[in-house]
């Protein structure tokens, strides 16, 4: 699939919580780092997502925010 987001990072998945219609999916990123994603339950199961799966996390936004 051809995507025009330039920002994607792969890891692989370590957790899913589903919660009804949503669920968070984390993803190892190395070095310590994760992502996670908050996506629908029925996303989880149509990309077939399982703990120790590769992922990759594709960030396309227009504003990003950082605080200290």
């Amino acid at each position: 699939m051809a995507l025009s987001a330039r920002n994607r990072i792969e890891g692989t998945v370590t957790n899913i919580t589903v919660e009804g219609p949503v669920a968070e999916v984390v993803l190892d990123v190395g070095g310590g780092n994760e992502i996670a994603a908050t996506i629908t339950s029925g996303s989880v199961e149509r990309l077939g997502l399982a703990e120790g799966d590769e992922a990759t996390a594709v960030v396309k936004a227009s504003d990003v925010m950082l605080s200290n």
